[in-house]
């Protein structure tokens, strides 16, 4: 979920009331679909069909480039969050212990 609030867009256009949610695969990236609910959701919702369509993730919406500053960055913002939240503490200390032994 991104609230359009955070969106530095948004808040220029005074248009602030809104959110995105797309739904994922428990356990996986995979887009199921999405609600915008925003003044500009036509915009935004043909880049989710894309996705959807084309058996997309959440993770590479999330690293696809956005012009700046644009209400599509709500798509990215949500595919950021996802990534993060795959970085598990596990991961991280394995990583952090395979960056120490590779130096």
């Amino acid at each position: 979920t991104q609230p359009l609030q955070s969106l530095d867009r948004a808040v220029l256009d005074g248009e602030i009331e809104g959110v995105v949610h797309v739904f994922v695969r428990r356990g996986s990236d995979r887009i199921l679909g999405g609600t915008i609910v925003a003044h500009r959701a036509g915009d935004l919702i043909g880049e989710l069909n894309v996705a959807l369509t084309h058996g997309l993730g959440l993770a590479q919406l999330g690293a696809t480039l956005h012009p700046y500053p644009t209400q599509a960055d709500a798509l990215r913002r949500l595919g950021d969050q996802y990534n993060r939240r795959r970085l598990t503490p596990l991961v991280q200390r394995l990583l952090a212990t395979w960056l120490k032994w590779s130096r």
